[in-house]
């Protein structure tokens, strides 16, 4: 039985009606098939027309850990990278950032939806940090992306689950990058901090 919100918006926003059949993930590692039977906002019945293994998390947990952006770019980040196989999320406040604040509940309200849109078991937590130095003593495997550091980070061989570090629309300021003994480029091009989320997430989870 589905009740509450996931309900509302099966009833509301899918229009989803008795004898319709859905997709439904079971934490267990399975998709179902469920041919409706009840449908109302308050609840959705059905009963199990077939099942089929489901395993679509990657073996890597990758967090992004990400300088707090404008609304707009933070949300895009958080989306598209929770689809993309995001293990957990740690919004800082760098020195040069510009986003202000932390709404805990919508951003995981964010990453709920957009696991929800990907077929994902997991839900990445969305936690806060009150800086750079405070992520990189938080944690053990770090790698800040920086244009101008040494190596790629596709070229890199170690430990499959990392933190990327993400900086500010304004860059990393001196004292920051020397705070990161492991750093690792994308690349000579200037990229959006989002875009750079994105990209390395994607390296990082290459073939996991």
């Amino acid at each position: 039985m589905i009740e509450g919100g996931d309900a509302r918006h099966l009833a509301r926003s899918l229009r989803a009606k008795p004898g319709e059949e859905i997709d439904v993930i079971d934490p267990a590692g399975f998709m179902l098939t469920v041919r409706l039977e009840v449908v109302s906002t308050e609840r959705v019945e059905g009963h199990i027309v077939s099942e089929r293994a489901h395993q679509p998390e990657p073996a890597a947990h990758i967090t992004v850990a990400i300088a707090n952006l404008p609304a707009p770019a933070l949300e895009l980040v958080l989306s598209r990278c929770t689809e993309a196989g995001a293990y957990a999320f740690v919004v800082f406040h760098a020195d040069r950032s510009i986003g202000r604040g932390a709404k805990l509940e919508r951003w995981a309200t964010i990453c709920r939806e957009a696991s929800m849109l990907a077929g994902r078991l997991h839900v990445p937590e969305v936690s806060v940090a009150t800086s750079t130095d405070a992520v990189i003593g938080a944690v053990e495997q770090t790698v800040m992306l920086a244009r101008d550091a040494p190596r790629r980070l596709a070229s890199m061989t170690g430990p499959g689950d990392l933190t990327l570090l993400v900086g500010p629309e304004g860059g990393w300021t001196e004292r920051e990058q020397n705070l990161a003994p492991l750093q690792a480029t994308l690349g000579p091009r200037n990229l959006r901090a989002e875009t750079a989320a994105l990209v390395g997430l994607a390296i990082a989870l290459a073939g996991s």
